[in-house]
């Protein structure tokens, strides 16, 4: 899908990526019994709360919450990611469900620690616990990564506390929640995502918003599925952190 509202060429070079053995640049913190992996400079006042997918503290998704943090010396975040799955994600041999074994353990993880809903009203305690240790956020915004992107969803309805938030590669697309998003949106979709869906949730937005589907990529390229050793995934890798770190100079 096209780009909307005259979104601009990323306004920053993400740099290299890291494509095997990636060494975090952060260090994690304690919120009230959660891990988080907090990454970014202490002086920034915007920050970016990242939601990740099922597979939990991929190598791959903390490369790009330390893009995010880093990759613009003049406009850096904060940026944090808490272990919603409390050191028990999602194996990365439970899935494809392709065996009802499989199947059930995805449903069942779904059903329970990952419930979206249940997710989704732990947000607004996670923000004042890291308020708490970082005093001098103004600003928030948020980012999900595959089924993170339907807690970034849920969590972007009236009374929000996020002033814009981005979904790539987002599972359980539903135009519904976009009635009812009120700050700027980006949405990174893959070819694996249902395009009517995404198209329908675009149409329906009445914030500022940035849809563009990488029609060429899988369900997860910029988080724990991402094959980073394939250069074409490599650069459309890059890429998506480039639109996002426009998106968000933009908004926060």
């Amino acid at each position: 899908m096209e780009a909307q509202q005259g979104h601009s060429k990323a306004c920053c070079n993400v740099p290299p990526v890291v494509t095997k053995g990636y060494k975090e640049k952060g260090r994690y913190i304690d919120l009230n019994g959660t891990q988080c992996y907090a990454t970014g400079p202490s002086h920034a006042t915007s920050a970016i709360l990242i939601i990740y997918d099922i597979f939990g503290f991929s190598p791959q998704a903390l490369q790009g919450a330390d893009i995010l943090a880093h990759a613009d010396s003049t406009h850096q975040y904060q940026v944090f990611m808490p272990d919603f799955f409390l050191g028990k994600p999602l194996p990365h041999s439970a899935y494809p469900p392709d065996t009802d074994e499989k199947k059930k353990q995805l449903g069942d993880f779904f059903a329970g620690p990952a419930s979206p809903p249940d997710t989704a009203k732990k947000v607004p305690e996670l923000l004042k616990e890291i308020e708490k240790q970082a005093t001098g956020i103004k600003k928030w915004g948020s980012l999900g990564m595959c089924w993170g992107g339907k807690i970034v969803s849920l969590t972007a309805q009236p009374g929000t506390a996020f002033s814009a938030v981005a979904e790539v590669h987002p599972a359980m697309v539903d135009p519904a929640d976009a009635k009812g998003i009120k700050v700027p949106l980006c949405m990174l979709a893959s070819g694996d995502e249902d395009a009517s869906a995404v198209a329908e949730f675009g149409k329906t937005l009445s914030v500022d918003h940035h849809v563009e589907t990488f029609a060429d990529q899988i369900h997860g390229w910029m988080a724990a599925r991402g094959d980073l050793e394939d250069e074409k995934v490599k650069k459309e890798y890059e890429r998506g952190y480039q639109v996002l770190l426009d998106f968000y100079h933009k908004h926060l």
